[in-house]
């Protein structure tokens, strides 16, 4: 495997009317980012969009995933197979309903929690062993009665209200940084750091 190389996957579904929506977010962060080094995205025939940029020596590759969020991890493999990365240098951004609305935790691995999209990436790429970096969006049972009785399938597909839109546009910096450190230096310090930040802000 290429030890030069990192591949940033921002998880959500293809099309305009899931742009905001909470389960997009793992793809609004990695938009954001793309931003701040002026990237832009093109199609891939592997079934993303991506584009790619050379940072402190490596190789790093942005990719969005362009099938819907249970079939994300199809996309994910075909770009990590043919770029030879290996899934220790893949950083999956994606949204979590058991953090706070904007929160933010990054992880090493594990299991799928309930997420369909890291639930496809774990079969495709044949391990769980690929580093995680975690926005939350709250459990509908948690955010008031105008969200509590909302089947979680319907949630994850509705758009963040204004408050809760505000404070993940507030935490992009904060994702981003993750992002850096997970590129320049590695999982550890990105958890160290990005963890660290989160609690002390809690």
């Amino acid at each position: 495997m290429a030890e030069n190389r990192k591949l940033i996957v921002g998880l959500g579904n293809p099309g305009p009317q899931y742009e905001k929506t909470r389960h997009n977010a793992g793809c609004i962060a990695v938009d954001y980012f793309a931003r701040t080094r002026d990237l832009t995205f093109r199609s891939s025939a592997m079934g993303g969009e991506y584009c790619s940029v050379r940072l402190a020596g490596k190789q790093v590759i942005l990719l969005k995933p362009q099938n819907f969020m249970n079939r994300s991890g199809e996309c994910v493999a075909r770009f990590a197979n043919y770029y030879a990365i290996a899934s220790a240098d893949i950083l999956v951004i994606h949204d979590d309903l058991d953090l706070a609305p904007g929160r933010v935790k990054i992880v090493s691995g594990g299991g799928a929690g309930g997420h369909n999209g890291i639930r496809s990436l774990i079969r495709h790429l044949g391990t769980g062993d690929f580093p995680r970096l975690k926005i939350g969006i709250g459990h509908p049972r948690d955010l008031g009665d105008a969200v509590a009785a909302m089947p979680v399938e319907r949630f994850v597909l509705s758009r963040f209200p204004d408050d809760q839109w505000s404070i993940v546009q507030n935490n992009l910096t904060l994702i981003a940084e993750g992002i850096d450190l997970f590129i320049t230096r590695d999982i550890q310090a990105a958890m160290n750091r990005i963890n660290r930040k989160e609690a002390a802000a809690g």
